[in-house]
């Protein structure tokens, strides 16, 4: 791969209808250019959670992609609330998910657990009021 591929995703708060779409455009595409099963796997968890993290707690937000032949590079903003407390935020079963958003099913409070886990490289900042900036790498 010459030169990298770079793909720009908006995502709209509190739409979860089309919740996932980004991640199934990417899978789609790293797919079609033949990386490796396990890296797109990885690749799609991580970028699915982050995802729906924008539809629940942001409003909405932006995801930046950079694809190259060794590393897949996403970045997910928001101007959200921000996250209070990151180091709780990554505790398993953590969530400030709403009931209403949990009766849907969301809101286990795995998200930012499985970004760490399915990343090789993961950086969350966050100011409250401001919003928040995820950064992960997947190594191929």
């Amino acid at each position: 791969m010459p030169e990298p591929i770079r793909i720009h995703y908006s995502v709209s708060g509190d739409d979860f209808t089309q919740a996932g779409a980004a991640s199934a455009d990417l899978k789609a595409r790293l797919r079609t250019i033949g990386f490796p099963t396990e890296t797109v796997r990885k690749t799609t968890i991580a970028l699915y959670e982050g995802e729906i993290n924008l539809v629940i707690h942001a409003g909405g937000g932006e995801i930046d992609v950079e694809i190259d032949s060794d590393r897949i590079h996403m970045v997910i903003s928001d101007s959200g609330p921000g996250i209070a407390d990151i180091e709780l935020a990554k505790s398993e079963g953590w969530s400030s998910a709403p009931d209403e958003i949990r009766s849907l099913g969301f809101g286990a409070g795995m998200g930012i657990p499985n970004m760490i886990k399915y990343s090789d490289d993961f950086d969350i900042r966050s100011t409250l009021g401001v919003g928040t900036v995820v950064t992960i790498d997947i190594i191929c």
